[in-house]
């Protein structure tokens, strides 16, 4: 029973493509999570279970501030999906057709795409070294790696691999191994790419502190971003992903992202 000492913790559970989360609008109370409640509830066994955690907070030179959290309960930099899932609540919300959402990597616009798709622009990747960031200054298009794979930075690092056949790679036990590769100081997600032509690719997904998803905005980003760099895609691609389909359009204001979301219910947590 809720009681004035515990009075529960209100939630949304959404997702986009299967990529699920839970969105805390702590904008009137500013309350952040510790990382073991994050944990708790990411629980899919006794929590509700997720694959990132989104906190709503009031914006400044924006309509609000996202913060994410994975799994783990550790604090990741970007989510695409969660922030498009986050940016159609607070459309439908305030009536708005487009809006501006800030993260830690950068001010994201969002916008409706129309036929119930919401778009971001998910901000520039970053191609440095240090930003991604890396232990130290390598080729961020071929790194000294085994399968050859590419780094990118989208507010969080990235590495890519391109394989023939990416349902044939063994990601429970390839993604971990190199989720913390020592290249990587905060780790990294892990993705595996098969180019289906120049204009359409098939992605798996290890996101770090998460493990496999069903999507990932971020990482969809990522591995077309590393598909253009290496001349294998244009930079306008259909990605194919467990849970469904994103388009990615790498403009020259940054990487944008359609997709659907889903709101799908409402919670109070009293853990």
């Amino acid at each position: 029973m809720e009681t004035q000492q515990n009075p529960g913790l209100p939630f949304m559970k959404m997702h986009g493509l299967g990529n699920d989360f839970v969105v805390l609008d702590a904008r009137a109370s500013g309350r952040m999570p510790e990382p073991g409640l994050v944990a708790a509830m990411a629980d899919r066994h006794r929590g509700v279970g997720f694959d990132q955690m989104a906190v709503i907070l009031p914006g400044e030179n924006a309509d609000a501030r996202l913060v994410f959290y994975n799994a783990d309960g550790s604090v990741s930099g970007a989510c695409g999906n969660a922030t498009r899932c986050v940016a159609r609540f607070l459309m439908d919300q305030g009536g708005k057709s487009a809006l501006r959402l800030a993260t830690d990597h950068a001010v994201l616009s969002a916008e409706d795409a129309g036929r119930g798709l919401t778009r971001v622009n998910m901000g520039a990747p970053v191609l440095d070294w240090a930003g991604v960031p890396l232990a130290c200054d390598v080729d961020l298009l071929h790194l000294p790696v085994d399968g050859d794979p590419v780094a990118t930075g989208m507010g969080n690092p990235h590495m890519t691999f391109f394989v023939p056949d990416a349902a044939a790679v063994d990601l429970e036990r390839f993604g971990p191994a190199h989720e913390h590769h020592p290249l990587y100081p905060q780790r990294t997600n892990v993705e595996v790419v098969q180019v289906v032509s120049d204009s359409e690719i098939v992605l798996r997904i290890w996101e770090r502190g998460t493990g496999i998803t069903l999507a990932s905005g971020s990482c969809s980003c990522a591995a077309v971003v590393a598909a253009a760099r290496r001349g294998l895609t244009g930079r306008r691609v259909r990605v194919n992903v467990p849970g469904g389909q994103l388009e990615i359009d790498w403009r020259e204001d940054g990487v944008w992202m359609t997709g659907p979301t889903a709101h799908v219910f409402d919670g109070v947590w009293r853990g």
